[in-house]
This record gives structure tokens, sequence and C-alpha cells, in this order.
């Protein structure tokens, strides 16, 4: 595995940059974005990133223009997807079939270009389901048109939508125990961060591999 081989890819939105983490023989590639509110160094991206190699999956991590410049807030929904759709071809070019992810705002961003871009599936991670407090404010449509298989990643105590809010639908949905919406848990709910850790990527690990078939 090869990692931290980075790309600066030039859309119509800003600067981005992809950071390759590379199987040795890849069956295929996996792209995730980052969140309205951090990079990708958390928990969960860091983690797929280093395992998912091991499976014969390569993994990009996307940072938006915005966090490539050094910004504090996210641009417009539009804006990301024009980001996001720009530097397509990059993680299109090994050839691979791709699938489309992210976590929270990438998620969205993931469900709603995945289809368009030819993507073979769909990874959300922490999907903001509705804004805390509002859920109201649903955006289950987002998730629904993805039109792909799909893998929803949950914490079952995330302000943005608990497992139990999610509507039916064609897509699997996998609950962190008690994890909040950066996969935090509370240590009196007596789960470490490995297991958290762990629940994740074996999800995602167990998801993907139907799709080699």
């Amino acid at each position: 595995m090869r990692d931290n081989r980075r790309a600066e890819i030039e859309t119509e939105a800003g600067t981005a940059r992809i950071t390759w983490w590379s199987a040795d023989e890849p069956w295929a590639v996996l792209a995730l974005g980052h969140g309205a509110g951090g990079g990708i160094g958390t928990r969960d991206l860091c983690a797929i990133a280093r395992t998912l190699p091991a499976d014969g999956v390569t993994v990009a991590l996307v940072e938006q223009p915005w966090r490539v410049a050094g910004k504090r807030l996210a641009p417009a929904p539009k804006t990301l997807d024009t980001a996001w759709r720009g530097l397509w071809p990059a993680l299109a070019e090994p050839g691979l079939p791709v699938v489309a992810g992210g976590r929270s705002a990438g998620a969205r961003v993931a469900c709603r270009t995945a289809g368009e871009l030819g993507a073979v599936a769909v990874l959300a991670l922490a999907f903001p389901l509705h804004p805390p407090g509002r859920p109201e404010s649903s955006r289950a449509a987002e998730l629904l048109g993805a039109g792909l298989p799909t893998l929803v990643v949950q914490g079952g105590n995330d302000p943005f939508g608990k497992p139990a809010e999610f509507p039916e639908g064609p897509y699997g949905l996998v609950e962190v125990p008690a994890a909040d919406h950066g996969f935090a848990v509370p240590k009196r709910a007596g789960i470490t961060e490995e297991q958290t850790v762990m629940t994740i990527t074996d999800a995602v690990r167990k998801w993907l591999r139907p799709l080699r078939e």
C-alpha cells in the first residue's frame, strides 16, 4: 500500500486536492469527501483510508476548494457539487469503478451527483438527514434519489438524524452504537474508539465485497 500521494485539481470552484491511499492491486476507487465542519482528518475517513487498500480498494480523500484555500465556512451546495464534478475525471482516471462517498455534507454531494457522474455505488457516512432539532426539514430525497447501491453508516445518537428516523428505502443502514455526528462515543457507553472505528470499517468492507463480483 502506498499512501499520501497528493494531487491538486483545478475546478470551476477553485483548486481541490486529492490524497490517494493506493492498493497494490486495486479493483475499485472509493472517493470520500469531507463535511462542512472539518477536513479529511476525521476518525471515519482516516480509518477507511488505512483499512480498505488491503482489500484492493484505492481510497481517494477529497478536499473541497474552500478547504484547500483555508476558508472556515463551506459554500453553497451548488458550489460543492461543481467542484466535485470538476475533479471527478481525476478520480476516474485510473480506469476503475468509482464508488462516490463522503461524510455529512460530502455524503450529500455524493448522493446528488453519483448517478450523472457514472459512480457504481454511494457510501454515506453520517448523512445529515435534517438540521439538529428540525426533523421537518428532511433531506431524505437526496439520499433516496441516488439511484445506486447505497450504504448509510450512522451514529446512534447523531443529532442530524438517528438511524430510526431514516425512511425505508433501497439502501443499507448500519448503526454505530452511541455515536454522535463525528462518530464520537461518550465514556459512559463503555465502547472504545477502536471498537467504533472497527464497526465503521467492517461495515464498509462487507458492503463493498459484493460489488467486486
